[in-house]
């Protein structure tokens, strides 16, 4: 009895290692992928993970709003300061999940490169309550507001190679190849607001932090424009290019 029992489990489980194996069929792994291609290290797992770092971000940042002392509505609106910087953290935040969440749809498999490149992403996020509660307790003084803009310019620094890496497993039928450099130019502008912001927020720490503002409308919306013109190739938007196929064959 339990010799049956014990072929009928390692039948189960060379049934669910086959399912497996053809579900990644056609995919060359490079050598360190086909260890991370197991059935428990997917990408919804990290996913998932991500998830919760930036629910955690968002949490501590909730725990360092404080009540005023007084209850008198000149206490209350005395912490404007604390209540903008929450606003447009936690709208940055938001933003930059949401983005997250729009790219990682196209990981087909778990890489090295998309868990090292998530974490250090995800490091950089942490840093946000940290620079929005000392720019709250200054009030939007000069310094505070340039760790503010940095520490955006650091998590973009980040979001760009994930960015990048994702849209080379995104099918040419989904993102075309002009949609993809306007996806690099998009990243490419807001670097360089949050650099000439952080810059700016020495001399004229609201202005700085108005351009922080403004940057973030560039990502409200992770889908960028279908482009329904043919790219530089003269290939109609969604057709594959040769480079294109022949990288994919490599993947």
């Amino acid at each position: 009895m339990v010799q049956t029992i014990q072929r009928e489990f390692r039948s189960c489980c060379a049934k669910a290692n086959s399912a497996h194996a053809k579900s990644i069929a056609g995919h060359d792994l490079p050598l360190g992928w086909k260890q991370m291609a197991g059935p428990r290290t997917t990408p919804e797992r990290l996913g998932w993970f991500s998830d919760g770092v930036f629910a955690i971000a968002i949490t501590i940042m909730i725990f360092q709003l404080k009540p005023p002392e007084e209850s008198t509505f000149a206490a209350l609106l005395a912490l404007w300061p604390t209540a903008l910087s929450y606003v447009v953290s936690y709208c940055f935040v938001a933003i930059v999940w949401l983005n997250h969440n729009h790219l990682f749809r196209f990981f087909p498999l778990l890489t090295p490169r998309l868990v090292w490149l998530n974490f250090l992403h995800l490091l950089l996020i942490l840093l946000i309550p940290f620079a929005t509660a000392w720019v709250a307790r200054t009030r939007l003084a000069a310094v505070p507001v340039f760790a503010y803009a940095a520490v955006f310019v650091l998590v973009n620094l980040a979001y760009i190679p994930f960015e990048w890496h994702a849209l080379t497993f995104a099918p040419d039928e989904l993102i075309s190849a002009r949609t993809r450099r306007l996806a690099k130019t998009r990243s490419s502008v807001t670097l360089a607001i949050f650099m000439v912001a952080m810059l700016v927020a020495l001399k004229l720490p609201p202005l700085g932090f108005a351009l922080i503002c403004c940057a973030l409308l560039l990502y409200l919306r992770p889908e960028l424009p279908r482009v329904g013109s043919e790219d530089r190739n003269g290939l109609p938007s969604g057709s594959v290019s040769p480079g294109r196929e022949q990288e994919n064959k490599m993947r």
